[in-house]
C-alpha cells in the first residue's frame, strides 16, 4: 500500500487491488483510494502496466539516462518528460457506460522558479521541477502531494511491488503471449 501526506496534512493511501478474469485468475490492477483511512475512491482499472513503466522512466531519468534526465543537475529535478509542464499519468473512474466520476488520480510535473540570493544583492533564478500527485473523490474534494523525482519513484515503485504481489508475482511491465489472443482455451 503506497501513502502520502498532502500539503493539507491529510493522508492519501493508494491500494492496488487485482482485477479478475471470469474463472478468478488476476490479470491487471485497479487502484483503490483512502483519505486519512475513509474510502475515497477507485481509478485506474487495468494501469498496472503503465505504472510500471513509470517506475522503470523515473529511475532511469533520475540515473541521467533518456530524454528526461539529461538537462537537469539535480537528480531530484529529473523526470522521464522534457516538457515544462507536463502529465505523467491520469486515472479515473469509469462505469461500464464510459460515465466517469467516483474518484481520479494524476500526476502532473510542474517548473517551479525560486530565488538563489547572492552576494552583495545579487542572485539567480534556480528551476526546481516537482511531481503533483493530485486525487479527488467522488464528492469533488481534491488533495495535494508535492514529490522530488526520488518521492515518486518510491511511491510508484511500492505500488507495483504491491501490485505484482496482487499478481501472485507476474510482471507487470511484461506482457505474456497467454491467454486471451493467442488460441488457448481454459
Amino acid at each position: 500500500m503506497g501513502g502520502l501526506r498532502c500539503v493539507d496534512g491529510s493522508y492519501l493511501t493508494v491500494t492496488p487491488i487485482a482485477c479478475t478474469d471470469s474463472v478468478g485468475t488476476p490479470y491487471e490492477v485497479t487502484l483503490e483510494l483512502h483519505r486519512d483511512g475513509t474510502p475515497y475512491g477507485s481509478v485506474g482499472e487495468r494501469c498496472g502496466w503503465l505504472l510500471a513503466r513509470l517506475a522503470r522512466g523515473v529511475d532511469e531519468a533520475r540515473q541521467g539516462r533518456g530524454g528526461g534526465g539529461r538537462r537537469w543537475a539535480d537528480p531530484d529535478d529529473r523526470f522521464p518528460d522534457e516538457e515544462p509542464d507536463s502529465e505523467l499519468f491520469s486515472f479515473r473512474y469509469r462505469t461500464r457506460s464510459g460515465v466517469v466520476g467516483g474518484g481520479e488520480l494524476r500526476c502532473q510535473l510542474r517548473t517551479i522558479p525560486v530565488w538563489q540570493p547572492g552576494r552583495e544583492s545579487r542572485g539567480e533564478w534556480r528551476l526546481t521541477r516537482r511531481a503533483y500527485v493530485e486525487a479527488w473523490g467522488a464528492t469533488g474534494v481534491g488533495m495535494r502531494a508535492v514529490l522530488t523525482s526520488a518521492e515518486l519513484s518510491m511511491f510508484v515503485r511500492d505500488l507495483v511491488n504491491e501490485a505484482e504481489g496482487c499478481l501472485k508475482g507476474r510482471d507487470l511491465a511484461r506482457n505474456p503471449g497467454e491467454g486471451a489472443g493467442t488460441g488457448e482455451s481454459r
